[in-house]
């Protein structure tokens, strides 16, 4: 089956919708119709299979509609951040050789394009989502027959990781829907469930648990463009969300809202994309009366690894078992597994994993070796098989020969009560190699001296570990889902 497919074995249903956005309901009859109908409307403007699509789109049912539609016309769809600078997706668009760009007409207008613009004089197409969009593709007639299969490349997201600029991580039709599938068989969802779509839909971990496995089960996608803490958190109380999944600055917001609510409808809340505070699953759990389940996932996975037991135990910290059908290691720098709890780099295999990054074969030689995909990512296992991550194999701080995992030092620091969150990375010293600095933000109303933080961690970290250096501050830099971006602190740092 191809991703196009999907909505095509559910267009029969009269009891679901499939998409839900502001007072509009999409059923996957007239899903699947538009789907044809915006690949004809890329094919009438001259797309032949294999040419890139870029999309850029804030949250709605045309981003999926014409992201598959893409796909149907034999396109590979090049999904892209919104809320890019113009030369960040000029940069993009050509290192991806994209032919054509999809953009929502409000991003148009605020980017201030026009048609002579250089950066889409090169193109052969743009199409604008809009409703002059949505009524050309229920117009046009069904899409002409392309051949494809599973095996074909059918997006390139664009990831940079922790340092570099971003490269394309090449996946299939098969990649997602082996990804989809096995999240069918651990979670049990079915048609009945509603999923609230509010991760933007550029990211991996929203195109996957957010968009195609809700369609793959016939199931309501309830659509939002942002994360507006309140909005959300009467959308879980009154609208009938059974599965919502987020990411830990989101579910950090709604435990500080004030406002305690009965999710009657939802039956779980699933963590990706960033470290999850403990405390903050804890505290959600009591307050809400629902599970939070935390995964792990990275784009070249396409991109769910490992899931906490949605019907079994838990355990805080833990980012659970692999999914079915991926098999996973951790490793020394030599690639022999290392023993139970101790820490190495966490490799993995699977149908899931990417075919490589478009035009990069050095870095695809150095992360896929041996049918393997190397994450960068450190981590350990219990002796109940559960998955701990412990840092980013680049974020490891080595001072004076020692190795410091920033998120151990992050997660003593949170434990102090004024600290609300805190980021470590590594800075330059002549004698040491590096020294460790920690940005923290304070809980509102709390203060507390760098002297007073040293005394507390002493009793909680080997000397070595303890930071050298503060910085207290309002916030941080992020990623689009929350994620602190710990490459901006460095450079900031002058590294």
């Amino acid at each position: 089956m191809l991703l196009w497919q999907l909505p095509q074995k559910h267009k029969d249903s009269i009891r679901h919708p499939a998409l839900r956005y502001r007072e509009e309901e999409i059923s996957y009859q007239e899903a699947a119709d538009l789907i044809e109908g915006y690949a004809r409307l890329f094919q009438d403007k001259g797309l032949e299979p294999g040419e890139r699509v870029a999309i850029i789109s804030f949250n709605c049912p045309d981003f999926i509609l014409s992201y598959l539609g893409c796909l149907r016309a034999g396109g590979i769809a090049v999904p892209l951040n919104f809320m890019l600078t113009l030369p960040e997706i000029a940069y993009i668009l050509k290192d991806a050789g994209c032919s054509f760009i999809v953009i929502h007409q409000q991003l148009y207008k605020k980017l201030n394009l026009d048609p002579s613009f250089p950066l889409l004089s090169g193109l052969k197409g743009v199409v604008l989502l809009g409703e002059e969009s949505r009524a050309r593709a229920r117009s046009l007639p069904s899409a002409r027959p392309v051949e494809a299969r599973e095996e074909d490349i059918c997006a390139f997201l664009y990831t940079s990781g922790t340092t570099g600029l971003p490269k394309g991580a090449m996946l299939s039709h098969k990649n997602f829907l082996a990804n989809v599938k096995a999240l069918h068989e651990v979670s049990q969802f079915g048609p009945d469930n509603d999923f609230l779509s509010v991760l933007p839909m550029f990211h991996s971990f929203a195109w996957t648990t957010s968009v195609l496995l809700p369609i793959y089960l016939g199931s309501t996608i309830t659509i939002k463009e942002s994360f507006q803490p309140k909005e959300i958190l009467d959308i879980l109380t009154y609208r009938g969300i059974t599965v919502f999944c987020g990411v830990p600055a989101m579910f950090t917001v709604l435990v500080r809202l004030g406002d305690l609510r009965e999710f009657k409808a939802l039956k779980f809340a699933i963590s990706g994309g960033a470290p999850l505070d403990p405390r903050v699953g804890q505290a959600f759990e009591e307050k809400f009366r629902v599970p939070l389940v935390e995964g792990y996932g990275l784009t070249e996975a396409s991109p769910v690894v490992c899931l906490n037991p949605l019907y079994g135990k838990r355990k805080p910290g833990s980012v659970g078992f692999p999914l079915p059908g991926i098999e996973v290691r951790i490793v020394d720098e030599k690639g022999q597994e290392v023993p139970l709890e101790e820490v190495g780099e966490l490799i993995i295999k699977g149908p899931n994993v990417m075919a490589g990054y478009y035009n990069r074969p050095e870095e695809t030689a150095e992360t896929l070796r041996d049918g393997w995909l190397y994450t960068g990512d450190l981590a350990r296992k219990d002796e109940e098989g559960y998955i701990y991550i412990v840092d980013r194999k680049k974020d490891l701080i080595i001072t004076g020969g020692f190795n410091v995992y920033p998120r151990e030092v992050e997660e003593a620091l949170m434990a102090h009560p004024a600290v609300a969150e805190a980021a470590v990375i590594g800075v330059g010293d002549p004698l040491r190699g590096e020294e460790i600095k920690a940005y923290i933000i304070l809980r509102s109303g709390q203060q507390v001296s760098c002297q007073e933080l040293r005394e507390f961690l002493r009793g909680r970290l080997a000397p070595y570990k303890i930071p050298r250096y503060f910085a207290f501050v309002e916030d941080l830099p992020r990623s689009t889902t929350g994620k602190v971006l710990k490459r901006v602190l460095k450079e900031q740092e002058g590294r």
